[in-house]
């Protein structure tokens, strides 16, 4: 398996040809997924115009069926030539990951395999398929750090020869990086509404750029635990606009609470005070998600964890059973755990 950091990626997409032909572009950034999806369709040598060459499919259209994907891997072109299949919204799907695992035991023929995915678990099935074959290459994609958030801004603004002061560069950092596609648009409203100047001052970013950090399903997730319930709808509405699966954030919920059993079991073990379990197993959270964290550990019981931990991961197998209602299971079950914690 060859797997592509993301500092990596730009340097990767230059290898002429690319050195694979099966990809898994994966993450919690789902406009970041989205990009890089379609720079790898861009570099595959694929005529992206030509609707005999590319199929793209929704991974609900695959479900369970391994062959229907493989039937349109080993298809040949009306006019031959190279392929492209475009796998959109993966993640469970069985039939996907066991035709990816068949299609890495198999010579790499003229068709090339792209799959975007959500936030895959580690030894989750795709994730295992693409990560233990030499053949595939997994692409993972995390919100942008500051250095990243930073070059993207250079990059955008300097394209229309402008520069920025520190002031506006530091408002600007505050209001981009949950979700890439997003960052990317608001930089760009930015630098067209700044056309004709010389450098761009903070009130420009004030008056023309919208708060595009919170595209993330961590907004939503600490909305829950402070039993916020107008926050949480304002993130929902905020995700489901940038076309994220609202599933991904019943995941991270759950996850959430799993770290908040981990936390509260060694607070009970070891008698010590919330901020010192913190300091250790939450070292790795976002500053500005620690405060809610450790409110939430001195709030919950650690049975109270676990209940709430059950009923996630009832609600996660339930839309994994009924798909048609996946989006209600998770906002059902979510609004549940809100009302719970604003209870605390």
């Amino acid at each position: 398996m060859a797997e592509v950091k993301s500092h990596e990626f730009d340097g990767f997409l230059k290898r002429k040809p690319l050195p694979a032909r099966l990809f898994l572009v994966y993450g919690p950034d789902r406009g970041l997924v989205s990009e890089r999806a379609a720079a790898l369709a861009a570099a595959s040598g694929v005529d992206l115009a030509d609707a005999f060459s590319v199929i793209k499919l929704d991974a609900t259209e695959i479900g369970s069926h391994a062959g229907k994907l493989m039937d349109e891997m080993n298809a040949i072109g009306l006019f031959g030539g190279e392929r492209l299949v475009w796998i959109r919204n993966a993640g469970s799907e069985k039939g996907v990951s066991d035709a990816l695992e068949m299609l890495t035991a198999m010579p790499s023929g003229d068709c090339t395999l792209l799959i975007e995915a959500g936030d895959l678990k580690k030894g989750s099935a795709l994730r295992k398929a693409a990560e233990s074959a030499a053949q595939a290459i997994a692409i993972a994609c995390y919100a942008d750090d500051g250095r990243a958030l930073q070059a993207l801004i250079d990059q955008e603004l300097s394209a229309e020869g402008l520069r920025i002061s520190p002031a506006a560069r530091e408002r600007l950092m505050e209001t981009i990086g949950g979700d890439r596609l997003a960052s990317r648009n608001e930089v760009r409203k930015l630098a067209l509404y700044c056309r004709g100047k010389e450098v761009v001052e903070e009130q420009d970013v004030e008056e023309i750029v919208g708060d595009a950090s919170a595209i993330s399903t961590d907004d939503a997730i600490d909305a829950i635990l402070k039993g916020d319930r107008e926050g949480f709808l304002h993130a929902i509405q905020k995700i489901v606009s940038s076309k994220t699966p609202v599933f991904l954030v019943l995941q991270g919920c759950l996850r959430q609470f799993q770290l908040l059993e981990i936390m509260r079991a060694e607070m009970d073990e070891k008698r010590a005070p919330a901020g010192q379990v913190m300091a250790t197993l939450g070292r790795h959270l976002h500053f500005r998600r620690k405060p809610i964290v450790e409110n939430a550990l001195k709030a919950w019981t650690a049975p109270a964890i676990r209940r709430e931990s059950q009923r996630l991961q009832a609600a996660i197998l339930q839309s994994r059973q009924r798909p048609a209602l996946e989006d209600t299971i998770a906002m059902q079950t979510m609004l549940a755990t809100v009302l719970q914690s604003g209870r605390r």
